[in-house]
This record gives C-alpha cells, sequence and structure tokens, in this order.
C-alpha cells in the first residue's frame, strides 16, 4: 500500500528533453513503478489517507509541485518545494550526465565507468536532498528518491 502506482510528467510549457534524458525518464519511470517506497506520515494526530498513491510532478512558478492522490484520483496532498536546494546539484547532474552519454560514444569502459561512478555519486546527494526537502511530508526511501531525483533534474532542465 506505500507505494507509487502511477506517475505522471506536466512538463506543459518547457523545453523537450534530449533524447537520451527522454529515455533516462522513461527507464526512472520505468524503474520507479517496479519497486519503490512511498508513503504519507500522520498529522496532527489525522488519518493518514492510505495508498497506492499517484504522483503528478510538475514545474510552477519556479516551484517543483508534486501532486498526490490515491489510486482512485482521490487527491490527498500536494507539496511545493522551492528548487533553490536543488538548483546546483541538478547542474552538477545535467553536465555529468552530458559527459557520460558522450563517453559511451567514444571512450573506452574503464574511462565510461569512472565517469558513471561520480554521477551515481551525483545523484545519491540529488537524491538525499530531496529526502530531507519530503521530510514529515513524505517518507521515500533512496532507491525511490534516486529515480525521483532524475524526474525532477529532467523536469527542471525544460523550465
Amino acid at each position: 500500500m506505500n507505494r507509487i502506482c502511477h506517475i505522471e510528467i506536466d512538463d506543459t510549457g518547457l523545453t523537450s528533453p534530449s533524447p537520451e534524458m527522454e529515455q533516462e525518464r522513461r527507464v526512472a519511470v520505468f524503474d520507479l513503478l517496479e519497486d519503490n517506497s512511498f508513503a504519507l506520515p500522520a498529522r496532527d494526530g489525522g488519518v493518514v489517507p492510505q495508498g497506492p498513491y499517484r504522483l503528478l510532478l510538475a514545474i510552477r512558478d519556479r516551484r517543483l509541485v508534486v501532486d498526490i492522490a490515491r489510486e482512485n484520483k482521490e487527491k490527498v496532498a500536494e507539496f511545493h518545494l522551492s528548487l533553490g536546494p536543488f538548483r546546483q546539484v541538478i547542474k552538477d547532474y545535467d553536465q555529468i550526465c552530458a559527459s557520460y552519454f558522450d563517453a559511451v560514444k567514444n571512450l573506452p569502459p574503464s574511462q565510461i565507468e569512472t565517469i558513471d561512478m561520480a554521477r551515481r555519486g551525483i545523484h545519491n546527494e540529488g537524491a538525499n536532498i530531496l529526502q530531507e526537502r519530503l521530510e514529515r511530508k513524505a517518507e521515500i526511501d533512496l532507491d525511490t528518491a534516486r529515480r525521483l531525483f532524475t524526474l525532477i533534474s529532467v523536469l527542471n532542465r525544460g523550465s
């Protein structure tokens, strides 16, 4: 029950991602739906709406919007998060991804592996920031945070 069953990305009005980033987004959505952990904590002694949950991610007014509904589409929460804390790590992640995509085309496996290790480190940093920003709003594990960070970074590139 504490999981995401559907995810939608609202990129209306945003620049289209590169083919590589679009592929990364598709993989992140697929992996996220296959295995994730997402729960809403109790607030002020209230009843916790049970999942599974549908998420809508969007960027509006330079803020990340996370709209959460139950499987039956009943809205249960909406969070607006400042993108400020994500800006540098998204910029770093964007740069390392570009290096990685170029490396896959031109470099030997040992050099690709080195770049990929750096990419994973930055990816983990972004996931940790997301977990911190969602504290007391939603509970997610590291793998779920990593996949959501990927989606946020792709969305942010278009804004």
